[in-house]
């Protein structure tokens, strides 16, 4: 045996897989697809009349119409004034903001107030008449205890339901590398579409300008404030020049350079008198320091003293001279408290003049800042003032940022349901399902619709194949190979008669067992149809019903399911030759079944069944024996240790996999596996429709040629 090694899919697709290294055959997808054609084609159907029915029946017309704005980024500019609120930019970001705006639930809510869309039972679902589901979920809350919400909120929610329900009914698109707006609006009525369409439109441009004019108006409150605040401080700073300067001696810069000027000359005066004093000073302590009468003349350089320096020996001249020494130095020590007194008076002077000059410098500073505020709160003011006026202005001259191309107009055809487009989309759909439906199926499927596919999930040899017979009774069928040999059936059936004969290649073997996994696969059939076969070829042929517990056999050949048989040979109560008889259809000699009081199992274990095996090889050329079912009873295995061969029936298209292989899983724990493999009951139609009829030869395309059916 072989291990699974594939998963569950479909027989095509599995042989392709087995083909192509586990790839995927498009073509036997297709062909999958082609054999469910009419399930495909009813789901179709279904769904398109589903579809049909929903447009014309089902589905309420509904009209769509559109209004058209654009932004307005080249604003008229009336005069040369700056704007509160600068006009709109045409990049993408101010794009989606607008788009935005235009389905903000504020705009929705005043086109709702102003047309009144509470009072409409198309937005306000509480007006129309309730269907069954909303009377089961009212019931089903009220079950459930809750309560109804109050009055107050109850028309609340009501609003916001209807804001909700235009928000549906309502798509704003820009149209592509555009400052252009499509507004489009789908109710049941044409007219109603189009004036609510205008009516957002007329919002969205109304609330552009009254955005702008609450911004100027709140400007101008604004500014108001701010003017009235200056002037009263350029009032204050003005008034604080004024008293300055009316509490203060004229101050100015004029007179604090004069006033400098004075204090560098009075300093300078100071200086040279310092200079002048300390030249006497130096005279005056030379000449207290003289050690000689000539250096007393050279320090003073006196006239009078260089008239006596040459007759200072004379002791009236000496005395002349030492008298005019004294009074030079008395007059030096008296120039030397006066310039004294002169450097102090000047010294009180310079600082007079230097507290005034500190005094007039602080005084101008306090009045330059004084001056200075006062300035800039008039530059301040009369800017605020001039932009208020400015301001003022603007309040009669406001331009929306957007303006209409094109009103709505109400549509003269329904824009929905699109019936064409809906019963395309059904009918999609319908093929899709139908496509999906068959793949499942055939993915779930799993039997055996080749001799291929069971030689390659099994790993034994398939040794036949053979149509369905067209009769479902035996008795016809049977007479049917005999009376037609050159038929497709016939020819299968010899085709299977040689592959057993054929088995080693040396002798073929006499004792055949003819089973399957479970009942209604048509070994039974099968093994009549060998009976005759081997019998037409003049062989001695004995047909064995190993099935003693339904004794199919008996019925098949008009006896009763009470008649001696084969239990009753092997119990000693009748001879093989007295329950034994010729059937003239066949041409073989049938051994029936018969009722045992012990169990099957244990008559086909008996060492009399052997005997009779072994015994009845001397007189029959070919022995065929049809068994229970594998997975039913253990007969069959039982039975496979007497026999040569072991033929196992599939039937096609409906014998599952799982149920093959534990049958053939069975007979190799027996010791005994099968010989080999049946596929059975093969429908040619049905071969055709899953892409095998050209390829296998009983019911294969040119088949015909060769078999008279």
């Amino acid at each position: 045996m072989v291990k699974m090694t594939f998963s569950e899919m479909p027989h095509d697709i599995k042989r392709s897989t087995a083909e192509n290294d586990e790839a995927i055959n498009v073509g036997a997808i297709l062909n999958v697809i082609w054999r469910g054609k009419l399930i495909v084609l009813f789901s179709i159907l279904v769904f398109a009349f589903s579809g049909i029915f929903y447009s014309f029946k089902v589905a309420s017309p509904k009209y769509t119409s559109t209004a058209v704005v654009m932004l307005n980024n080249r604003e008229e500019q009336v005069v040369d004034i700056g704007n509160v609120m600068s006009g709109l930019g045409s990049d993408i970001t101010v794009i989606n903001t607008e788009l935005e705006v235009l389905k903000s639930r504020g705009l929705l809510s005043k086109v709702v107030d102003r047309l009144n869309l509470t009072q409409d039972p198309e937005f306000n679902s509480t007006l129309r008449t309730p269907s069954a589901i909303d009377t089961i979920k009212s019931q089903l809350k009220r079950f459930l205890g809750e309560s109804p919400a109050p009055q107050d909120s109850r028309e609340g929610i009501i609003r916001q339901a209807t804001i909700d329900a235009l928000f549906s009914s309502v798509r704003v698109r820009n149209v592509p590398q555009s400052l252009v707006f499509q507004i489009s609006v789908e109710t049941s009525d044409r007219n109603k579409s189009a004036e609510i369409a205008d009516q957002l439109v007329d919002s969205y441009i109304l609330n552009q300008i009254e955005a702008k004019f609450e911004a100027t108006e709140q400007a101008t409150a604004w500014l108001s404030g701010r003017v009235a605040e200056l002037q009263a401080s350029l009032e204050e700073a003005e008034g604080e020049v004024k008293d300055f300067r009316a509490s203060t001696p004229l101050v100015s810069a004029e007179a604090l350079r004069g006033l400098e000027i004075q204090v560098k000359e009075t300093r300078g005066r100071i200086e040279g008198m310092k200079s002048a004093k300390s030249s006497m000073d130096e005279q005056l302590s030379k000449l207290q320091s003289a050690s000689n009468y000539r250096e007393v003349y050279e320090i003073t350089n006196d006239l009078q003293l260089e008239r006596l320096l040459p007759r200072i020996e004379d002791p009236t001249v000496l005395e002349a001279f030492k008298s005019r020494a004294s009074q030079i130095e008395q007059r030096l020590k008296a120039d030397i408290d006066r310039i004294d007194n002169q450097i102090e008076a000047v010294q009180r002077s310079l600082s007079e003049l230097e507290g005034q000059a500190e005094k007039q410098s602080r005084d101008l500073i306090t009045l330059e800042q004084l001056v200075r505020e006062a300035e800039a709160s008039r530059l301040l003011y009369e800017y605020f003032l001039s932009r208020l006026k400015e301001t003022s202005a603007q309040q009669g001259i406001q331009q929306a940022d957007s303006r209409v191309i094109s009103s709505a107009v109400p549509p003269s055809v329904a824009s929905s349901p699109q019936k064409t487009r809906i019963v395309a989309l059904y009918s999609f759909f319908g093929l899709i399902l139908g496509i999906g439906y068959v793949l499942v199926m055939e993915y779930r499927d799993d039997s055996f619709r080749s001799i291929e596919d069971l030689e390659k999930w099994t790993a034994y040899h398939a040794i036949g194949q053979i149509p369905k017979l067209k009769s479902k009774k035996r008795t016809v069928g049977i007479e049917y190979l005999k009376n037609h040999p050159a038929s497709a059936v016939a020819e299968a059936v010899r085709n299977l008669r040689t592959s057993v004969m054929l088995f080693d290649g040396k002798s073929a073997p006499k004792v055949l067992m003819v089973c399957s996994s479970v009942p209604g696969e048509g070994k039974t059939t099968s093994a009549l149809a060998l009976s005759l076969s081997f019998a037409s070829m003049g062989k001695r042929v004995l047909l064995i019903d190993g099935d003693i517990r339904r004794r199919a056999l008996a019925e098949h050949f008009g006896k009763s399911k009470d008649a001696d048989g084969i239990v009753s040979v092997l119990t000693g109560e009748r001879s093989f030759d007295d329950v034994v008889f010729r059937d003239e259809t066949t041409g073989a000699d049938i051994l029936l079944g018969d009722v045992s009081v012990s169990n099957a199992a244990d008559v086909f274990s008996s060492t009399q069944f052997g005997d009779l095996i072994f015994s009845l090889r001397e007189r029959y050329d070919v022995i065929i024996m049809d068994t229970a079912p594998v997975l039913v009873v253990p007969d069959a295995r039982i039975i496979a240790q007497h026999v040569d061969s072991i033929l196992f029936v599939v039937k096609w298209n409906q014998t599952q996999r799982s149920q093959v292989l534990n049958s053939l899983r069975e007979f190799e724990s027996a010791g005994k596996p099968v010989s080999g493999l049946i596929l059975n009951q093969i429908d040619p139609r049905g071969m055709r429709r899953y892409g095998y009829g050209n390829l296998y030869g009983a019911y294969g395309a040119y088949g015909s040629t060769y078999y008279s059916n």
